[in-house]
Formats: C-alpha cells, sequence, structure tokens
C-alpha cells in the first residue's frame, strides 16, 4: 500500500517501503536494461497504445475496485497498528489484487459484449493511487497512535495521575469530521511543486519508481502470465491463512487461552514473553521485511526481556517502590516505556537530521546543477553524463506530465481555504488545541511538507512521525499540563503527521504517474477521493474494533495498541519533563538515546555492505515495551524465505511477496467475522490452556474434592 512509506523503515507504527520490494522489480526489470548503456525504452512497447485522456482514466470500475482492496486493506492496517504497530509496505498486493479484480472484471464484460473501455497501466495506476490514500489514512489516522492515546482506556494503562483527567474517548463522528478536516491538507501543500520534483530535480522516489515498474510489467503479455500465477498463490495462502485462524478461534475462549500463548520454549519463557503464537500474519509480515529488521527485532526483545527487565525487578523496593501497581509509570513499566522512547527518538532526530543535511544539500545541487541527476543514483554509482540528451522514454513521458496542468491558484486557494475552515473548527473537537497553536502550524506545514516529500525522494524515508513527535513536545510544553497539555500535543501530532505524510504520498503517486503516463490530474483526483473514502472507511474499521473487544488497549490483550500508550507518555514527557520518569530512569534513557544514535552513525559510517550485519535501534525498541514473542513469528518467516531463495531463488524473488500477501491478508480478513461474532455475543467454546505440573496436580485435587 501503503507504499508504506512510514518513517522508521515503518516501524514506528509508521509502515514502511522495503527494500526487497524494490529488488524484486528491478529484478523483473532487468530484460529492460542494458548494462552500462540507456535502457530499453519502455514507452516504445506502449507507443501504438493509446492514452487515455484523464477522464477516461478515472471510471467507475477503478474507484469499486480501490474501495474493495482499501477496505480489506484498511482492515490489515488497522489490526497491524493495533498489535505491534509494525506495518510492512503491501504495494505488491495492492498492485496484484487491483490488477486481478481489475481483469476478471472486463474479461466479464468482454465475454458479454459489454465492454466500452479496455483496462490500462494508467486506470491500474489510478486504482494503486485510491488504495494507498484509503489505507493510509487507516495509518496516519493515529487510530494505533496519537488518537487512541487520547482515549481514557490509555490514560489508566499510563497511570500517570496529574494527566489522568485529560483525556477524550473515541467516538466516531468527531473522529471523521477530524480526518476530513486535517487530511487534505499536505495534498494542497505541495501541489505546484510536482513539475520541480519529478522533472527538473528528476528525484528518485524508489518506492514510487517500483510500484510504476510493477504496473507497467502487468500490462505486458509475460507480466500478466506471471500476476496471473502470483495471485493464484496469495490466494490459496489468503485461504489457508483465514481457515488456521478460523480453526484458532475456538481455542481462545479467554485471555490466556489459545494457541497465541503456547508456551514454545517452556513456561518461564513464557512469562518473560517468548514463545511462538502461530500467527499467520507475522510470519507473512517477516517474510516481508527485510532480515536486519527482524533480527533487530528479536536482539532487542532478548536484551530487554532476558536481561534488562530481570535485573530491574531485583531493583524493586530501591528504585521504585514494591507497593506500585504492575502498570504504574512509577515502576518497572515506567523503565520499559521510556527507555524504549529514547531508543526511539534517538534514531528518529538521527535519522531527521541526515535526510534534512540530504535534502538541503541535494537542493543546493540541483538548483547549481540543473540537468544533474539525482543525488541517489550517483550515490549508488549509476550516474550518466550531465550532457547526455533525453531519451525517448523521459521526453514522452514529460509530454504527457505537462500535458495536464493544475492552476497554481488552485493548490494556494486550496490550501488556504481548508487551513482557515481546520484552524476554525478543530478548537470546537479538541479545546485544549487553541486557534493559534493551528496557526502557527499551517504556517510551517508547507516546509515541513516539502522537506518530507523531498527527503522521501532522494531517500525513500518518510519522517511523518518524527515531525509528529516534534508537534507533541513542542505544543504540548506550549500548552502546559494545567491546560490540557497532553491532548494539545497528541492533537497537534495528527495535524503535522497527516499534512507531511499525504504530501511525500502524493509525490510518490506523481512519480508513478509520470511512469505509466498517469496525467498529473487522474492521479490528484484519485488521490482526493481516496483520502475521502479513507476518512470514512478507516473510523468504522475501527469502531468495529472498538466495540467488539472490550480489552483493546489494554496491556496483554489481544489488541493492546503498544504505540497508543508510547505516544501518550511522549506528550506526559514533553508537558511535565522529566519529573515523570523514576528513579535513575533519565540517566538509563540518555544512554539508551546515545547508543541509538552511535549505533545508526556506525551504520553509515561502515557501508552498506557491513551495516547489514548491525541492528536497527528503532526496531529493537519496539519489544522492549511488547516483548520479542512476534519478533519470533517474523524470524521464522525470514528463514522460511530465506531457505526458499537458497532452494530456488528465482521463485522466491517472484512468489515469496504474493505468500507474505496471502497469509496477511487472510489472518487480516479473519478480524471481521471475529469482530460480529464478539459484537454478537458468540463466545468462543474451548479455552485451551498451559500449566506446570505442579499446577495441574493442585486443579486436579481442587477438582475431585
Amino acid at each position: 500500500m501503503e507504499h508504506r512509506r512510514e518513517e522508521e523503515n515503518g516501524l514506528d507504527g509508521d509502515s514502511y517501503n522495503s527494500d526487497m520490494e524494490a529488488e524484486i522489480i528491478s529484478k523483473k526489470n532487468q530484460k529492460e536494461e542494458k548494462a552500462g548503456e540507456e535502457e530499453t525504452s519502455v514507452e516504445r512497447i506502449f507507443e501504438s497504445k493509446p492514452v487515455p485522456s484523464w477522464r477516461e482514466q478515472l471510471t467507475v470500475r477503478a474507484f469499486f475496485v480501490s474501495l474493495v482492496v482499501g477496505v480489506l486493506f484498511s482492515f490489515i492496517v488497522m489490526k497491524l497498528n493495533l498489535t505491534t504497530g509494525i506495518v510492512p509496505s503491501l504495494n505488491i498486493s495492492a498492485g496484484l489484487l487491483g490488477f486481478f479484480f481489475t481483469t476478471a472484471w472486463t474479461k466479464f464484460l468482454a465475454k458479454s459484449g459489454l465492454l466500452k473501455q479496455p483496462f490500462t497501466r494508467q486506470e491500474n495506476t489510478v486504482i494503486q493511487t485510491c488504495v494507498v490514500a484509503i489505507s493510509g489514512i487507516a495509518f496516519s489516522g493515529g487510530f494505533g497512535s496519537y488518537l487512541f492515546g487520547m482515549s481514557e482506556v490509555v490514560a489508566k494503562e499510563s497511570d500517570d495521575v496529574e494527566s489522568s483527567h485529560d483525556y477524550k474517548n473515541p467516538a466516531i463522528g468527531w473522529i471523521i469530521g477530524f480526518l476530513f478536516i486535517v487530511s487534505f491538507l499536505g495534498l494542497f501543500s505541495v501541489l505546484p511543486l510536482r513539475k520541480i520534483m519529478i522533472i527538473d530535480f528528476k528525484l528518485t522516489y524508489p518506492s514510487g519508481t517500483a510500484t510504476a515498474h510493477l504496473i507497467n510489467s502487468f500490462h505486458t503479455p509475460e507480466g500478466a502470465k506471471l500476476a496471473k500465477k502470483q495471485v493464484r498463490l496469495l490466494g490459496k495462502f489468503f485461504s489457508f491463512s483465514f481457515l488456521w485462524s478460523f480453526f484458532q478461534w475456538f481455542f481462545a475462549a479467554g485471555d490466556d487461552c489459545g494457541f497465541k500463548v503456547f508456551p514454545t520454549f517452556g513456561l518461564k519463557a513464557q512469562e518473560n514473553m517468548f514463545f511462538f503464537d502461530f500467527s499467520a500474519t507475522y510470519i507473512g509480515v517477516g517474510m516481508i521485511c527485510p532480515y536486519i529488521i527482524n533480527i533487530s527485532l528479536l536482539l532487542g526483545g532478548i536484551l530487554s526481556w532476558g536481561i534488562m527487565w530481570p535485573l530491574l525487578q531485583t531493583k524493586e523496593g530501591d528504585w521504585y517502590s514494591a507497593d506500585l501497581p504492575p502498570k504504574s509509570i512509577k515502576g518497572l513499566q515506567g523503565y520499559k516505556i521510556f527507555i524504549a522512547i529514547a531508543m526511539i527518538l534517538g534514531d528518529g532526530l538521527y535519522n531527521f537530521c541526515k535526510v534534512i543535511s540530504q535534502t538541503l544539500l541535494g537542493l543546493y545541487y540541483h538548483l547549481c546543477h540543473k540537468d544533474a541527476i539525482p543525488m541517489v543514483a550517483v550515490a549508488n554509482g549509476h550516474s550518466s553524463p550531465n550532457s547526455s540528451p533525453p531519451s525517448y522514454n523521459d521526453k514522452r513521458r514529460a509530454e504527457f506530465f505537462l500535458k495536464d496542468q493544475i492552476p497554481t491558484k488552485f493548490a494556494l486557494g486550496g490550501y488556504i481555504a481548508i487551513a482557515a475552515i481546520s484552524t476554525a473548527t478543530l478548537p470546537h473537537i479538541f479545546p485544549q488545541l487553541k486557534w493559534y497553536y493551528i496557526a502557527v502550524m499551517y504556517i510551517v506545514a508547507p516546509v515541513m511538507a516539502f522537506c518530507n516529500a523531498y527527503g522521501c525522494g532522494l531517500t525513500d524515508w518518510s519522517l511523518a512521525s518524527t515531525y509528529g513527535k516534534l508537534a507533541i513536545f513542542t505544543i504540548g510544553a506550549w500548552a502546559g499540563g494545567a491546560h490540557g497539555g497532553v491532548i494539545a500535543g497528541l492533537a497537534a501530532c495528527g495535524v503535522m503527521m497527516n499534512i507531511v505524510s499525504t504530501a511525500s504520498d502524493l509525490m510518490q503517486d506523481f512519480k508513478t504517474g509520470y511512469l505509466t503516463l498517469a496525467s498529473p490530474r487522474s492521479m490528484f483526483v484519485s488521490q482526493v477521493i481516496g483520502t475521502a473514502m479513507g476518512c470514512v472507511i478507516a473510523p468504522c474499521v475501527f469502531w468495529l474494533f472498538y466495540k467488539a473487544f472490550d480489552d483493546l488497549g489494554q496491556d496483554g490483550s489481544e489488541y493492546p495498541a503498544p504505540f497508543a500508550l508510547v505516544y501518550r507518555n511522549m506528550a506526559i514527557l514533553g508537558v511535565d519533563g522529566i519529573s515523570s520518569l523514576p528513579k535513575n530512569c533519565f540517566l538509563l534513557c540518555c544512554i539508551f538515546f546515545a547508543a541509538a544514535v552511535i549505533v545508526n552513525l556506525v551504520r553509515d559510517v561502515v557501508g552498506k555492505r557491513r551495516a547489514r550485519f548491525i541492528p536497527i535501534p528503532m526496531a529493537m525498541a519496539i519489544p522492549l515495551y511488547l516483548g520479542p514473542y512476534f519478533a519470533i513469528d517474523m524470524c521464522i518467516g525470514s528463514l522460511i524465505l530465506f531457505i526458499w531463495e537458497r532452494m530456488n531463488k528465482a521463485k522466491a524473488d517472484a512468489f515469496g511477496p504474493a505468500v507474505a500477501s496471502g497469509l496477511i491478508c487472510g489472518d487480516g480478513i479473519w478480524v471481521l467475522p471475529s469482530s460480529i461474532l464478539a459484537i454478537a455475543g458468540v463466545k468462543q467454546p474451548i479455552c485451551m490452556r498451559f500449566l506446570s505440573r505442579a499446577t495441574n496436580v493442585k486443579v486436579d485435587q481442587f477438582l475431585g474434592s
């Protein structure tokens, strides 16, 4: 989907652009390239096919297919947000499903003699853009982070007395209203810069480029055959995953029942969250994520739950009171949360400075050398002389990209109008968020949106959540604890995240459209319609979770929403300062913050080849609070892919993402029937539990008495 442009490689609740995805797609297109020479002209292959007008690219069937696939992906993204916050790139599965459904539709109409318009790669691009926009709202809407972090449930989990009254419970009405108010600004903020970014600066936008190559390949005879095989395999594993989830449901009649608490490595290991929970979703996620991500997650879990937390438990009564409730942030829970936050902030700040510096250097480079190729291409050694004439591909793509202009006045007028409406209405939704806080954010937002979109074009790294965290600390501190600083900071996070996230998303889509000859107007309209759909679909999907699962957001539940608690505690930290931390926690936070920065620096210094073996601090931080159980699932997914690559690398590259997507989609869509069963009051019939021998003897004696 989500060209999941999430920062954090999609790890901070924010989803990511998998390096594997770009690698797979580049391999598919190696036949189109000659080493050291100009690439074979893709556009000559499609030269005989007429390019539909921008209105003809926007078909009813395209938006119907987008709606169906978007709803499916919204369930998947929502489940991932509310379990671990790790959302992988689902671009390949979105492209496959969009192509499959539309091809099936057109074939049926063709046999019936009712087909009026053939399925083109431009229409395929419109579908991809719309699906990304729909499912993107499920992430940027903050349902697993800042928005749910405002709730009373998460406030109680935080156990911070001073801010316990500062909450706002979810309601579908204000959530939809909030998303409609803040989700469109980012689209208008960078709209006038599309020619500069795509044609003048020739920014790479690796995920947008990879998606375009994927779509182009689908509409060649060889690509269509491969796509059919991939969809067939995706369907098989979708069915397996769905039925496996259905089977597991029967044995989970309680919180500690079922396969999800199977003591794989023993009961003591299970107490410290080391077990395999038979999750098809995270096996699939592990197959998509790079190996180093999965290893980093497991390493973080081992260091924290295997070493650090047991050591800190020995400090009970010294560093923190033994009388505190288990969830109190003044006790062990506080160390888990704030050390994780320190690592996330250290990693985020380092990459923020890195991408901003690359952005400024790249901008200076492009302004001084207008005909220069992008920095990423130079860095990767794929440079060509600046004097080389434009290829046939470039000429044809530029011609169609510049054909349908979007007036600058429209973009500026749209931004000013929506900003004015938002400034006037947001304080009615969040009284703590004063109108002048919002006005200041909207003044600086276009600069932030440009930096994020430009940096994403250079590095494929979106820093949306980092900008959101900056808003948490600045607006939260500005408001202060006495004036609802926690809610103000979290709401400000939502405003800023939505702006910068949608800005980079739109520019990625423009790059995809440029490479498939899709009109910028059709791309923009598709993004707007997809965003509007997402503003309704995502809250409805979240509301289904919220009503179906009474323990949503609680530690130890099926859907603990870990990043909601993390974001809320960031807001508390921004308002209260280090006084909210337990003894010696600030010192430990400083150590881990510095460690995150140093590890990232070492990764960059040693080069890509050696950096593959150095863990990623952002990934290591996630299991500090959650536990390593899901990392074990993901490592099993990596192991499956590794063995498959050893046996047949070509097939693993071609079909691995399809298998992974099937596992994720099948388990993800099971949420819908399970939610309906929960709302209807249908309970699981069996509780499968695991007891030690001594406990089992006591249970038998009790039952026999």
